[in-house]
């Protein structure tokens, strides 16, 4: 089939890649021999309106990847077993994947802010018998530690990789305050990160891992049932970081990555942090992205050149007080993912920035499917797949019938960097990656409604889960979200069906308004009657301080209909 998409790519760019045949830890190798004084990773933290962090080399990050790999081994982690980690971003979380990684095992990604009960899931369901974990969620692992298979846990403090002054000051004031200091000593097979590492030998001894091995585990969110481990090979994360890395233009040894989106979700781990080890960026560590104005400083300080978030983040910078008191003049570009933009925030973001603002789509079972080409970028849309990639529109129904340009359907991909499928979960991974309409196997049905125009850019309509169907009309609420969006008032806004006897459902907007302001109800519904159909107009307005986000900023409409039914 013809891809009109071709001709969109920015000069240079090919509609192939050759596949990397080697495993994701060979690039920490290559990048530290050939940049061994380079810093790999910036991390600290914010004090009052003073950055303090320290950097650590390429070289001394391979080290201690070297060393805590030669320690899990010892203690017997093998081939093909599955390694829970419980980190924010910091040194430990890298110096972990990779270690487990050069092992030939499997990462099995949790979120720091899980509680017991989704702790204990995802260890019994991965089946990790190792885990690493920061002092301050330790507690929830120790409750449940006895209804898992754990072996051995390893317990870091936030505070290690800190340059002397701020873990003075961390120790001081917030170790004790914020749960760090903790003590284990009695828990059997548990112990420090730092003591494993000094006792452990300069090296593992060698492993053969091939790029078909499972590398790591991440679960999706859950939002349609129980979460489910979507399953990445080493060659799924290498390839997406070989063609990020082309895509940018990176400089191997000048590039400087704002690394805020979390390493224990798809964004962090896979776009972020392998691209800069494979493109010898340097990683700036922010473990709290809402934190703006540690972004701020870290932006001008370290002269970041990629800053990458989810909208909620530009949301963020393009309203706090401090923006214009920084210098964002190293950026290249920034990029967007994970939920929809606003035009209007992209805009503002490209007026106070100075660069361009582009938009990527990806979920935790694709990695990047499409992005903007940097000179090419147009808004609104997701972009054009990447290379190596294939995107089609198919009908909703069935899924068996190509849309032509302009009608919508579901988005579904093909791709080498497209999951193997859900860790022990057969049934739903051939309800995921299955035959598409051009006869072959392997494509991913994204449950993402879209359309392509004859240019080849697609556009993200909304989700098949959240789609309003209001008397016998479909809703996207992403569409009446973008109208709101246009509304001076509105700082953010969400949009979700709530039941109503005579219409199925009613479409309903919580809205937050930018600081100051104060609207009716009437006003918003008034705005929209004059640019949707009426069926696709609010009949509900809510006004909330704030949205239900994830972790990421993803704004939760699950939660807001959930909250609408309690």
């Amino acid at each position: 089939m013809n891809h009109p998409w071709r001709s969109a790519y920015d000069d240079g760019i090919p509609e192939t890649i050759g596949i990397p045949e080697k495993p994701l830890a060979a690039y920490l190798d290559e990048t530290a021999a050939k940049f061994a004084n380079r810093p790999a990773l910036i991390f600290g933290a914010r004090v009052g309106s003073r950055l303090m962090d320290a950097a650590m080399s390429y070289s001394e990050l391979n080290r201690q990847v070297n060393r805590l790999a030669a320690a899990l081994q010892k203690m017997g982690v093998q081939k093909g077993e599955r390694v829970a980690v419980m980190l924010p971003n910091c040194p430990q979380y890298v110096i972990t994947a990779y270690a487990v990684w050069r092992l030939g095992a499997a990462l099995v990604c949790c979120n720091p802010l899980y509680t017991p009960r989704e702790v204990e899931y995802l260890l019994n369901d991965s089946g990790a018998q190792t885990m690493v974990v920061m002092s301050g969620v330790y507690d929830n692992v120790r409750k449940i530690r006895g209804k898992t298979g754990l072996k051995r846990v390893i317990v870091t403090n936030i505070k290690e990789y800190f340059p002397g002054l701020l873990k003075f000051l961390f120790t001081l004031t917030k170790e004790k305050k914020e749960g760090h200091r903790i003590n284990f000593a009695a828990d059997a097979e548990t112990f420090a990160f730092q003591k494993v590492l000094a006792a452990a030998a300069a090296k593992p001894q060698p492993v053969d891992v091939q790029p078909e091995d499972v590398a790591t585990l991440i679960y999706t969110s859950g939002t349609t049932g129980r979460p489910k481990g979507a399953c990445h090979i080493h060659r799924s994360q290498t390839v997406n970081a070989e063609i990020l890395n082309m895509w940018a233009g990176s400089r191997p040894g000048k590039d400087v990555m704002l690394a805020a989106m979390p390493f224990f979700h798809i964004y962090g781990l896979m776009v972020i942090l392998n691209t800069v080890i494979a493109g010898a960026m340097t990683a700036v560590l922010i473990p709290n992205p809402r934190d703006m104005e540690q972004v701020l400083m870290a932006i001008e300080k370290h002269r970041v050149t990629f800053y990458l978030g989810v909208p909620a983040m530009f949301v963020g910078f393009n309203n706090h007080p401090k923006t214009p008191r920084y210098d964002m003049s190293s950026l290249r570009f920034a990029t967007s993912a994970a939920a929809p933009l606003a035009p209007e925030v992209q805009t503002r973001f490209e007026e106070i920035a100075g660069v361009p603002l582009i938009e990527a789509y990806g979920l935790t079972e694709t990695i990047v499917a499409s992005m903007n080409p940097v000179a090419g970028a147009r808004a609104g849309t997701i972009g054009v797949p990447m290379p190596n990639n294939d995107m089609r529109v198919v009908d909703e129904q069935n899924g068996t019938q190509v849309q032509p340009p302009g009608e919508r359907g579901e988005i579904i991909v093909k791709g080498p960097q497209v999951m193997q499928g859900y860790w022990n979960n057969p049934d739903a991974s051939a309800e995921a990656v299955r035959t598409g309409p051009d006869g072959t196997d392997g494509w991913f049905f994204t449950g993402d409604i879209g359309v392509m125009d004859e240019d080849g850019y697609f556009r993200i309509v909304d989700r098949k889960n959240d789609m309003i169907i209001a008397s016998g009309y479909n809703v996207y609420p992403a569409e009446v979200e973008a109208v709101l969006y246009d509304h001076p008032m509105v700082l953010e806004a969400a949009v979700y069906g709530v039941a109503d006897e005579k219409r199925g459902e009613t479409v309903k907007a919580a809205i937050v308004l930018k600081p100051d302001e104060t609207a009716t109800e009437q006003e918003f519904i008034d705005f929209c009657k004059q640019q949707l159909a009426a069926y696709k107009v609010p009949k509900i307005i809510r006004f909330q301080d704030e949205l239900p986000k994830s972790l990421i900023g993803k704004v939760l409409r699950r939660v807001l209909r959930e909250e609408e039914q309690s």
